[in-house]
């Protein structure tokens, strides 16, 4: 049994799922909905969402199976966390990592395992969605992809509660009053990405964000002179009014629901409302504060998936409000009849804890770049402390000698002409350290105008790590993890090359198909680790046996590919092939003993300017090769 490796953000990854709590909950409708379309859809026998914790996987939801948890050593799904794709094992007795797994040998014996990842909306693995069969199976790419489908459920679900506690934790000790009219707080306001509303008490409109205009369409003039009443669907206004009379009976302390709007055009869009209430010092009710989310596309989604299911489970359409009705709730709180003074001190106070407190680091500078604001996370990333950044000019601190120049003169063009562009979206820059070490940060940067003179606020986010992972996944894509040859992926994007650079310098190209004979015999014999040491061993001969501006890969198992460029004709491809046969007949130490195999080698011939496609390629070698093996072994053969 091979056992998962860890991700390299597990420490992350296990501090996020302890965090949200779902760890040893109760069994709730929204997941175990999903488990029993699962089973239904893919006609298996068990259904799980699992939690692959510290120690253990925990199944938050479970069709087919009485166990609350099993070791993480024997999870598959410690194994499916790893990869971005879904895992599928056809046949768990053919597979090295599982045939002598304890779920496999002994109950429930796995025998067929699907499972999808479950990812937060920073891109972490928390566990799988799987499927689960005593009997081999294949899956169809239907049944893959709602599989799929029904995982992103299952994440949307769970980034639902992330979102509620990523903005609950930063929010919770919000308690000043913020007036529209205040630049920062507005700036901060206007960029949530949900919709932001204080309601009086009557329902009328008292300040809103520029999400909820986006969201039904109404400018923020229009809206104020509206009430909540006006624009929500008559069929959702009855429930919506009796939360909001316990809310106000403090029977409730929050509520969420999902309801509909008209927008201005008179278009219905489903929102996720959150509803909590704010007192004032003597007990009484000064206004609702909501939080409203655009969950209109996902709504169709759902309809859609519904009608597809509908012969499995048709009441699906009729429910699938209710997959968020256990979310918690945004507690956030504001005084509103403080004077205008002490308001904007308390803005002030809260802004700054805001920022201070902040995931990205946060820089202000005036119109002529001397910083005037840097946070902890600032002091953090860059290695300057508050006191030491705060009145120097920005060029000083974070930017690379050799952008300086272009970043002072971009300053100068926006402050002439208002043309810049650097402002108002996402971009991927480099940054300096006080050190000298750079580091890549993807910047957002908006201008602010107050009382004439331009204030410039930033957020920069490291993403080094994040860059660097990402070009860690995108090699690992391509090459072979036990050998370090490129995979029949990268394969198939070096072949058509290879074809294209044969017809420019009018030279052949040669695909060698190899396959080794006797490998078996040395896994029976000497077992897998000594199979894997030959496979190293057969792929570095193979290396050594080519030219640099040749290419070899690894197909899988004992199957390997040569793609020879460069050939005057057959005479080159044969020298080779005999030279490939001779190398590989070496023995191959294997501890005190060693192991001998051969191979059988098809070989498929590229004439430029010819109309042989690579599958068609890769197939004459395949075949030649097979005829190899059918007449003796331990040979080569061109094919037709």
């Amino acid at each position: 049994m091979t056992a998962a490796a860890l991700p390299a953000n597990e420490n992350e990854r296990i501090a996020l799922l302890h965090a949200l709590d779902l760890l040893d909950s109760p069994a709730e409708p929204s997941f175990d909905r999903i488990t029993r379309l699962v089973a239904r859809t893919l006609r298996v026998p068990i259904a799980l969402v699992s939690l692959v914790d510290t120690n253990r996987q925990w199944f938050k939801s479970r069709v087919g199976l009485d166990a609350l948890e099993t070791p993480r050593e024997f999870a598959f799904c410690a194994h499916a966390i790893l990869q971005e794709s879904p895992m599928i094992v056809g046949d768990a007795t053919k597979d090295d990592r599982f045939a002598d797994n304890p779920l496999v040998i002994g109950d429930p014996s796995i025998r067929f395992y699907a499972g999808a990842p479950i990812v937060t909306s920073g891109g972490l693995v928390l566990g799988t969605l799987c499927a689960i069969d005593s009997q081999p199976r294949v899956l169809m790419q239907d049944e893959i992809d709602t599989l799929i489908d029904l995982a992103d459920l299952v994440s949307k679900e769970i980034q639902q509660r992330e979102t509620a506690l990523l903005a609950r934790t930063h929010m919770e000790h919000a308690q000043s009053a913020i007036e529209v009219s205040e630049s920062h707080f507005r700036s901060i306001f206007e960029r949530a990405a949900l919709g932001i509303a204080l309601v009086a008490p009557d329902g009328g409109w008292i300040s809103v964000n520029q999400s909820l205009c986006d969201i039904v369409g109404y400018s923020q003039t229009e809206l104020l002179g509206l009430t909540f009443q006006d624009i929500t669907h008559p069929q959702d206004l009855e429930t919506d009014l009796s939360l909001l009379q316990q809310l106000v009976e403090s029977q409730i302390d929050h509520y969420q629901l999902e309801k509909r709007y008209f927008r201005k055009t008179g278009e219905v869009v489903w929102i996720s409302l959150s509803v909590t209430k704010q007192l004032a010092a003597n007990g009484e009710l000064e206004y609702f504060i909501s939080f409203i989310e655009d969950i209109h596309a996902r709504k169709e989604a759902e309809a859609s998936l519904a009608t597809l299911r509908r012969d499995l489970e048709h009441r699906v359409e009729e429910r699938t409000h209710e997959l968020r009705t256990a979310n918690e709730m945004l507690s956030y709180s504001m005084a509103q009849q403080v004077s205008y003074q002490k308001a904007l001190i308390k803005r002030e106070a809260e802004l700054s804890a805001v920022i201070e407190n902040a995931n990205d680091a946060y820089v202000c500078m005036d119109q002529a770049g001397v910083v005037s604001d840097w946070n902890q996370q600032a002091q953090n990333t860059f290695g300057w402390s508050a006191e030491e950044a705060i009145g120097r000019r920005l060029e000083e601190l974070i930017i690379p000698p050799r952008l300086r120049e272009a970043h002072v003169a971009g300053m100068k063009r926006y402050l002439r002409s208002g043309e810049s562009r650097m402002l108002n979206q996402r971009l991927e820059l480099s940054a300096m350290r006080r050190d000298g070490s750079t580091l890549l940060v993807e910047v957002r940067v908006r201008a602010l105008d107050l009382d004439g003179q331009k204030i410039f606020s930033a957020f920069l986010h490291d993403i080094t790590e994040r860059k660097h992972h990402e070009e860690q996944r995108e090699h690992e894509a391509r090459h072979d993890a036990l050998t370090g040859l490129p995979n029949r992926r990268a394969l198939f994007e070096i072949l058509p090359q290879a074809i294209a650079r044969s017809n420019r310098n009018h030279t052949q190209t040669a695909l060698l198909f190899l396959d080794l004979d006797g490998f078996k015999a040395v896994n029976d014999t000497w077992g897998h680790e000594a199979g894997d040491s030959l496979l190293k061993e057969i792929a570095s001969r193979l290396s050594n046996c080519v030219r640099e501006t040749d290419a070899v890969a690894r197909l899988g198992g004992d199957e390997f590919t040569l793609i020879l460029e460069g050939l005057s004709g057959r005479e080159a491809t044969v020298w080779v092939a005999e030279k490939l046969l001779e190398t590989i007949s070496i023995p191959v130490p294997i501890g005190a003993a060693s192991a001998q195999v051969s191979a059988s080698i098809g070989i498929a011939l590229y004439v430029p300017d010819s109309d042989m496609s690579p599958d068609q390629l890769v197939t004459a070698a395949d075949a030649a090769m097979y005829e190899v093996k059918r007449a003796s072994k331990s040979g080569y053969r061109f094919g037709n």
